[in-house]
């Protein structure tokens, strides 16, 4: 395929915006080449300005879940951009939002609107903190929660791919109060716990990891955290920005039987548009001003495009739950097809899987946190990648990133992926 336009967009967007790129993923650092601009999308197929057609396997990092330019969805922002686009006052769109959600996620009874995945944890942990009185939280290596200063401290993804995971601008007293955990690792989240016995507010955590690819949590380690927790008078906050109405209408908690404290959202909420949301408890959230001491605020929190389209979304979700099964069946389609072609080039490789998030690793070792996940050749990934856009296929620009599925894929689709992919020298 030939990428002409992109190439030259990119030289000239890198003259106004830094690397070129408002996002660093973007910019294909862990690749190489220039990055593909898009110029329209439909379905299950990204266009780009050179006339291309792909096959998207991002969904824009989750949020399209039924597909790109969803009519429901297209109707609910335009007819709501008809009556304006931002008042920074209450209105009622929020609240039907607000409701439908409480309604389809367990265990929360109040929710409040952000504008960001980051923004939702950021204001997540403010709220933990606030609630049990204490400054520490704990965090595991390669979970991502957003660009917050709290994270930043060897987070996984993109933090990983372009810079020090440990980045400039981070103080040492924030970095002090982040404590660090290996994903699967529930020994070394007690040793923690014990070290800083009574100082820990939160553990936030990806319930499925898809920053390092789709890590599936073991079943020990996931139930143990919550007994600590409870036990130890800390907060389990999930992060369920991307798991949070994919995995099911109730995301992980009810994928994995769990109850959390604090449950942040983004992606699917926003049914495209920027958008996040923290969810937990009355007796929790009534910390948060204006009804108590923890504060946080947005101008366009609410903002009543993004809840229109998070409306349209989560109600064609809410009424035909069978997206779920139908997603989960394509995903575990593909990942047959793709370990069929795998297993006849005879590389290491490993597949993992969970609901509509997949995610291939060249390696030799299961992958189940980080250190394994960083483990995979990443000439061999770069080769996969190039050699699949070629073809027309869009996976994620980086070894780090889980690949989200959406309902407008094909089975033919899925056909036209695994025979690429058969097409390729590894």
């Amino acid at each position: 395929m030939i990428y002409q336009r992109s190439s030259a967009l990119f030289a000239e967007a890198k003259q106004y915006i830094p690397g070129g790129v408002n996002s660093p993923v973007r910019a294909f650092k862990a690749v190489g080449g220039d990055p593909i601009f898009v110029k329209e999308a439909k379905g299950a197929y990204l266009y780009d300005e050179d006339g291309n057609r792909l096959i998207d396997y991002i969904a824009s990092w989750g949020p399209m879940i039924l597909g790109h330019a969803y009519e429901p969805v297209v109707n609910a922002v335009i007819e709501k951009a008809k009556k304006g686009t931002s008042f920074g006052m209450p209105t009622e769109i929020e609240t039907q939002l607000a409701k439908l959600a409480v309604s389809m996620v367990p265990n929360i009874d109040q929710i409040r609107f952000v504008n960001s995945g980051t923004e939702a944890c950021m204001s997540a942990v403010r709220l933990a903190r606030g609630y049990t009185g204490k400054d520490k939280i704990v965090k595991f290596a390669g979970c991502y929660h957003g660009h917050s200063d709290s994270f930043l401290i060897q987070a996984g993804s993109g933090a990983v791919t372009f810079g020090s995971p440990n980045s400039p601008g981070v103080t040492q007293g924030t970095a002090k109060d982040t404590l660090l955990a290996e994903y699967n690792d529930l020994e070394g989240v007690r040793t923690l716990v014990k070290a800083n016995k009574g100082e820990i507010a939160a553990v936030i955590i990806e319930p499925i990891a898809g920053n390092m690819g789709c890590i599936i949590p073991k079943e020990e380690f996931i139930n143990g955290l919550r007994t600590i927790c409870t036990e130890e008078n800390i907060l389990l906050i999930f992060d369920e920005v991307m798991t949070g109405f994919r995995l099911g209408k109730g995301g992980a908690q009810e994928a994995l039987n769990i109850d959390a404290d604090i449950v942040t959202f983004g992606k699917v909420i926003g049914g495209g548009l920027p958008v996040g949301a923290f969810a937990a408890k009355q007796e929790i959230m009534s910390h948060l001003a204006p009804e108590g001491p923890v504060y946080q605020a947005g101008t366009l929190s609410g903002n009543p495009l993004a809840m229109s389209a998070g409306l349209a979304m989560l109600t064609e979700l809410n009424e035909r739950p069978e997206i779920f099964e139908s997603l989960a069946k394509k995903t575990e389609y593909l990942h047959e097809g793709l370990d069929g072609v795998l297993q006849k080039k005879g590389i290491p490789y490993q597949i993992n899987r969970y609901g509509s998030m997949i995610s291939v690793h060249f390696t030799e070792q299961a992958v189940v946190d980080f250190k394994s996940s960083a483990s995979g050749n990443n000439d061999t990934f770069k080769r996969y990648f190039h050699g699949m856009l070629n073809k027309g296929i869009y996976m994620p620009p980086s070894a780090f990133e889980s690949y989200f599925l959406n309902n407008a894929l094909s089975y033919a689709d899925l056909d036209e992926t695994i025979t690429a992919l058969d097409g390729l020298v590894l």
